[in-house]
């Protein structure tokens, strides 16, 4: 079910470069909130200006001209009121935002492919460093679902391993509960004031208190249907492994494990019975590849290796010196038409756009966050990108 790491991106010099790391001071932190809620800065684009301009305020001043140079619209950036206004919001109800550039960004989660720029949280941000275990299963869950996700969460918890879950009903809200002593991370899709669902108001201020409650949402941000497997794709990267407890065919629940999955995060699953609907889902996974577990000894010897060897999952996030001045690749007309004509309507690597273009690695990416602040772009994650229906060339 895991997949690994060694396909032809991970080894690419075309690939993203790694994020600076870096404290940020409170202009540099308006600047990136700004930039994120800024048009057509999407979480790539927002990686690879930061990149590029060594930035965000840099980045912030450099948008109208990357725009207008692809041919696009005008796009808005954001008012420095509005995300001022954001701010003063987070900070009244005790949520503080952490940007992916930052220390204290889950370095699990930053090592994905595309992480999310921005996570707010709330409670005690120290648990998103440690070594991570997600229990996710079934909101119908059985009592012996019930039993077995306390059980597996409590246990691990005496492991060392912090416990995160989605806040749902059934399966989450009992692993949540059974490792409050050891510290809990619960990821909800919307903004962390607003309550979901309503009979966890109690949990979740106890989460709050004694563990960590985390959303890439503002405060005040009602959720939607597609801001769950959004919030599924956080808690499988905030971790080294998902458990799922019991899953239905068509449970949610098989998003998260494929998501991890996609993430190169192994995935765990407990077998049930065949009668028993709500194990249809955790058996069809273990046939699929799952780790098959029935105590949680079984997760621990899985997990060892990855904690005593962190360094080969990119964990490293010290701070680095502040960024040399910016020196944009010298680009031609010519050299940008060369990478809209390598782009079609069917995805494409990244890798491969480079080399049709015949141009370095950052000049493409360049490009590309040109094309896609233009809105002429469409990327698919994995390193794919396609030109969206009349595009044209550049002006």
């Amino acid at each position: 079910m895991r997949q690994r790491s060694g396909n032809s991106h991970d080894a690419s010099l075309f690939t993203a470069a790694p994020l600076p790391v870096a404290v940020l001071d409170a202009a540099e932190r308006l600047a990136c909130l700004r930039l994120i809620r800024s048009g057509n800065v999407g979480p790539v684009t927002f990686r690879e200006l930061v990149n590029q301009f060594g930035g965000a305020q840099r980045a912030l001043d450099a948008l109208p001209d990357l725009t207008r140079r692809a041919g696009g619209p005008a796009h808005p950036i954001c008012p420095k009121a509005d995300a001022e206004r954001e701010l003063a919001a987070a900070d009244k109800i005790g949520v503080r935002p952490i940007f992916t550039i930052e220390p204290g960004y889950p370095a699990s989660l930053a090592a994905t492919g595309v992480p999310p720029p921005l996570l707010y949280v709330k409670g005690n941000d120290e648990l998103l460093q440690k070594p991570t275990v997600a229990i996710v299963g079934s909101r119908q869950a059985s009592a012996a679902g019930h039993k077995l996700a306390r059980q597996f969460a409590a246990e691990l918890g005496r492991a060392g391993y912090v416990i995160a879950s989605g806040l749902a009903r059934g399966i989450d809200g009992a692993a949540h509960e059974a490792a409050l002593l050891t510290g809990t991370v619960a990821v909800v899709a919307g903004g962390i004031d607003i309550i979901y669902p309503p009979e966890h108001a109690d949990l979740t201020q106890r989460i709050a208190e004694k563990g960590c409650i985390v959303s890439e949402m503002p405060p005040g941000f009602v959720p939607r249907a597609k801001e769950f497997p959004r919030r599924n794709r956080i808690i499988a990267g905030v971790s080294l492994g998902v458990l799922v407890v019991e899953a239905a065919r068509r449970s949610g629940t098989l998003v998260t494990a494929r998501l991890a999955a996609e993430l190169g995060r192994e995935v765990f699953a407990i077998p049930g019975h065949p009668l028993d609907p709500r194990a249809e889902g955790t058996n069809q996974l273990l046939k699929s590849g799952a780790v098959f577990v029935t105590e949680a000894a079984d997760l621990i010897a899985a997990l060892q290796p990855m904690i005593e060897q962190p360094e080969d999952r990119g964990l490293a996030r010290e701070p680095e010196t502040p960024p040399a001045p910016f020196s944009e690749p010298a680009l031609s007309h010519s050299d940008r038409q060369r990478v809209l004509s390598a782009l079609g309507p069917h995805p494409s690597d990244v890798d491969e756009i480079g080399r049709a273009a015949g141009l370095s690695a950052r000049a493409v990416r360049l490009v590309l966050v040109e094309l896609d602040l233009a809105g002429r772009i469409e990327r698919h994650g994995q390193h794919l990108v396609s030109l969206l229906p009349a595009s044209g060339s550049f002006d």
